[in-house]
Formats: structure tokens, C-alpha cells, sequence
């Protein structure tokens, strides 16, 4: 597991978060994040660790907007927007590389047996809701 760190391929043509070709789940405490990376281990090393701080202060203000606390961009500012609400409350988040359907699946699988808050799957063109 990795600690996060926001790329220029995160970010959507408008500067709002929007990590193409990954799921972004969010927990109620960090020990579940923690399980859930270790169990997702076997699927790829590249999984990111977003504290709550770093939710707050790098994907709340993705947009470049200092002045800004949220985007207010149709579905990607919503979507921000849940995860800064989620994270005020102390949420962590994993963000996982998926690169189908059954690799999402799959991924799903494990979150599943875990207390989990939110979970999204950053399509091209699309944000996908995951139960």
C-alpha cells in the first residue's frame, strides 16, 4: 500500500478529481482501509491510502481553487463533495486500479466483507456506483 499522491491524470479536464481507471472506497476507520489493502494485496501493489486530511485538503480543493473549498461541477463535483462530508467524519479511502468489469468484481469481493461507507468506479467517461 501506498500513501497518495494526486497526478495531473487524476484530475479531469476541469481540475476536479476524477482518477480514471480506479475504485475509490471509502471506510469508517482506517484499521478497515488497512484490512481491506492487505487482502487486495494480491491484485496489485499499487493501492493509495487517503487519510482523511488528505481528502480534505487535496481532493476537496482538486479543482486548483484555493478560495474554493469543493468543486461545483456537475457528477465529479458531487461526487467530491460525498467524500469530503465522509471524510469530515473521519473516513479513509483506498484507491485501487481496476481495469474491468471482473477485476472490479473481484476487488468487490473483498470490500465487501468489510464495513465500507462509499464506493465509486472511475470509468472514461462515467462514475459508477459499486454496492
Amino acid at each position: 500500500m501506498k500513501d497518495f499522491k494526486l497526478t495531473d491524470k487524476m484530475l479531469s479536464v476541469g481540475g476536479v478529481f476524477y482518477p480514471t481507471g480506479y475504485a475509490f472506497f471509502m471506510f469508517p476507520g482506517v484499521e478497515d482501509a488497512r484490512q481491506a489493502a492487505r487482502e487486495l494485496k494480491t491484485y496489485s501493489d499499487d493501492i493509495l491510502l487517503l487519510t482523511p486530511a488528505t481528502i480534505l485538503e487535496v481532493i476537496g480543493k482538486a479543482d486548483g481553487n484555493s478560495d474554493l473549498l469543493l468543486p461545483s461541477v456537475g457528477t465529479e463535483g458531487d461526487t467530491v463533495h460525498k467524500y469530503v462530508e465522509l471524510a469530515q467524519e473521519g473516513h479513509h479511502a483506498l484507491m485501487v486500479p481496476v481495469g474491468s468489469a471482473k477485476a472490479t468484481e473481484r476487488v468487490m469481493s473483498v470490500v465487501r466483507t468489510l464495513p465500507f461507507s462509499y464506493a465509486q468506479r472511475y470509468h472514461l467517461l462515467a462514475i459508477e456506483d459499486l454496492e
